[in-house]
């Protein structure tokens, strides 16, 4: 199929086509060019491009321009989630302009929807932060858990259909599956008797963590190599032994008749000559890891194959197997899964991703059979339209738009006081808008585009008043920036603001517990594993920060450095209008001027306060209520005007009205403002809360 559409768009275009495979699949592509008469087709490993399809290994990428080709295939394009970022983002970026791709693999998202990202990405559909903002809920659990959102899943998988097919068998299309039912497969599980149990127990226990599983397979290694000989060795057919660890690679080698290693550490030569030797008999049998020949191989020729030991990754076994069990397989094929008691939860965990695999394929073809079928028109660049809107209520006004166009309609001097959480740069994605300032490619980018707003924030703001923002340091990751590492983000921050011709005033840290930041975003730093294996990569915890600039100029109207006691001096609601009006105590103020505030409640955000509906839209990364209240409480004056660019689900306008001052916010996503909208009109209807802000 990728050999056809590759000669297609070669005869439509006359451009050269590229097309990318694992290792050894190179030379198995010529032979299947040649099988169906597919002409102009060679092999190239010093980059050059001579004929209408060039195969190339994509240990070989580098080597190549992508200025010579007009189209590029990948084949085995699960590449782009197995392989480390640098290699997915390499592929990525090599294919910017290249104007017809093609992605074909055997085993999309077998037990997540992250994949489908990345491949959309690759096609240049959308990418995948894109994705997942616009059909994926992220409720600031854990950074790397998404979820499709409920009332987006027909949609997702219509869109997804505008760009991909999936197919199981060809009456996924209306057409007889006769001629394409593959041969029985029977999956045989052996399991070797633990010989050893755990001091302090009667029975054998499965292992349970990663350390315990690897373990229990080096304990049970002689017991599983043994079984697997005998069952090889009283054969006279080729076979494929799969193994995890190097120890029973060459324990395998030494017991099984005929049988040739295939490791990592031999050279791409040697591997490559083993693999494509494999087909004709030279090596008979051969051993080897499923990361290293799990892939893109057709070994139709061989009918039984073992696992002496699994690992977590169903994707690597669902390969491995169908290595043999393919079309143009004329034998029942037998895998033999062999494992020690202790090994369960492995076997366990790899039959409940087969389940998940088989629900979400099922689901695929269930969305995409008719549309695939009607043959529906191309994909193309998925961008949320730009609407507006304005709800007005006593005190406050929201709009949806762009912040920055809406700044313009503001006038110069206005604002008394601004406070907000800017997009962290591309951390968090929160719509598919251009003018969405987290949908940045680069982290030059969204500087790019905030410098647009930092000019406006400072023409509206009054002269001596101030402007605060909440922030953090941010950590870059290998798959996004090549290393693991922290980014100053807050002294950019702080320095575009300069540059717009705001003082730097001060600043506090928001202290946060690493244990909880550990638990979300599992990072490696923060690991305490880590300190064990290599503490030069261990890091402290990333705090929050407020930052607060000062527009140059005198105050036209000074801050009282006063706030309604809504409680009165002795617990009790105040009795009289002078008993409800105070000024900081010492023991308030030591608190608030401290640079670190230790006793911010992380938790303590608008969607918990407001009993948020069960439809209702959950923020990302709202801002802490307690933050905005101290802020409000230190810089404000009742009945001041308080602005924020980035209003999401309405958190500073909320506490904002219940302190009696004015609001004005834009939010760029609709369902935030719809939210923000709801949020301000409750807290407009609440009053003043019954406790000091404080």
């Amino acid at each position: 199929m990728q050999l056809s559409w590759a000669e297609q768009v070669h005869k439509h275009t006359r451009n050269k086509l590229l097309l990318l495979t694992p290792l050894a699949v190179a030379e198995q592509t010529i032979e299947e060019a040649a099988k169906f008469g597919i002409k102009g087709v060679s092999i190239s490993r010093d980059g050059a491009a001579k004929h209408a399809i060039t195969v190339a290994n994509y240990e070989n990428l580098h080597k190549f321009s992508a200025s010579d080709f007009g189209g590029i295939v990948l084949d085995e394009a699960s590449i782009l989630k197995g392989y480390d970022g640098a290699t997915r983002k390499q592929i990525t970026e090599f294919v910017q302009r290249i104007d017809y791709r093609l992605s074909c693999t055997a085993t999309p998202a077998p037990n997540d929807y992250m994949e489908i990202g990345t491949q959309a990405e690759f096609l240049g559909v959308m990418t995948r932060t894109e994705m997942l903002a616009t059909f994926f809920v992220h409720d600031g659990g854990e950074t790397t858990k998404w979820r499709l959102k409920r009332h987006a899943a027909a949609k997702f998988w219509e869109w997804v259909a505008s760009w991909a097919v999936v197919l199981t068998k060809p009456s996924d299309l209306g057409y007889s599956d006769e001629g394409f039912t593959l041969p029985e497969l029977e999956i045989i599980q052996h399991v070797v008797p633990s010989k050893t149990v755990k001091r302090g127990r009667l029975l054998t226990i499965e292992a349970k963590t990663l350390q315990e599983r690897r373990d229990a397979r080096r304990r049970s290694l002689p017991e599983r190599v043994a079984l697997c000989a005998e069952l090889v060795n009283k054969t006279d057919t080729p076979w494929i032994i799969w193994c995890d660890l190097n120890a029973e690679s060459e324990a395998l080698r030494t017991d099984i008749l005929g049988a040739e290693e295939i490791t990592g550490s031999q050279s791409q030569e040697l591997k490559t000559e083993l693999l494509t030797g494999f087909k004709t008999g030279k090596p008979f049998r051969i051993v080897t890891k499923p990361s290293i020949a799990g892939f893109g191989m057709n070994w139709q020729h061989c009918s039984e194959m073992a696992f002496v030991g699994l690992s977590d990754s169903f994707e690597q076994m669902y390969q491995a197997i169908r290595r043999c069990w393919r079309y143009g397989q004329k034998k029942k094929v037998r895998v033999h899964v062999i494992t020690s008691e202790e090994e369960g939860a492995v076997v366990k965990n790899i039959w409940r991703k087969e389940a998940q695999y088989q629900e979400m394929i099922a689901e695929m073809v269930k969305h995409m059979k008719k549309i695939n079928q009607a043959n529906i028109k191309g994909a193309t660049k998925e961008e949320e339209k730009y609407v507006t809107a304005k709800a007005d209520g006593k005190r406050f006004d929201m709009r949806l738009g762009d912040s920055v166009e809406l700044l313009k309609t503001v006038p110069d001097n206005s604002v008394d006081y601004s406070v907000f959480s800017p997009p962290f740069a591309s951390l968090y994605t929160y719509s598919n808008s251009l003018r969405d300032m987290g949908n940045c490619k680069t982290y030059d980018e969204f500087f790019a585009h905030y410098d647009f707003l930092c000019a406006e924030l400072y023409r509206v703001l009054r002269p001596g008043r101030l402007l605060s923002f909440h922030c953090m340091l941010l950590p870059t990751s290998k798959q996004n920036d090549g290393y693991i590492g922290l980014r100053d983000f807050r002294g950019d921050l702080i320095r575009a603001h300069q540059k717009a011709g705001m003082i730097y005033h001060s600043e506090v840290v928001i202290w946060k517990d690493p244990v909880i930041a550990m638990q979300r975003t599992k990072a490696l730093g923060l690991l305490h594993k880590q300190i064990k294996k290599d503490s030069a990569m261990s890091r402290q915890g990333i705090p929050d920060y407020l930052i607060t600039m000062r527009k140059p100029g005198d105050n036209p109207s000074p801050v009282a450095g006063e706030f309604d006691r809504y409680v009165g001096a002795n617990g009790t609601e105040p009795t009289s209008k002078k008993d409800a009006r105070g000024s900081f105590s010492i023991d308030v103020w030591q608190r608030y001027a401290s640079p670190v505030w230790m006793d911010i409640d992380p938790g303590d955000t608008l969607q918990h306060r407001s009993a948020r509906e069960q439809e209702d839209e959950r923020h990302i990364a709202p801002l802490q209520l307690q933050v905005i209240e101290r802020a409000m409480e230190l810089w404000t004056n009742e009945g001041d005007l308080v602005l924020s660019p980035f209003a999401g689900i309405g958190s500073e306008g909320y506490v904002a009205l219940r302190a009696k001052r004015r609001f004005l916010g834009f939010e760029l996503k609709k369902s935030y403002y719809e939210q923000a909208v709801r949020n301000l009109k409750k807290a407009e209807s609440l009053g003043r809360p019954r406790t000091l802000l404080s």
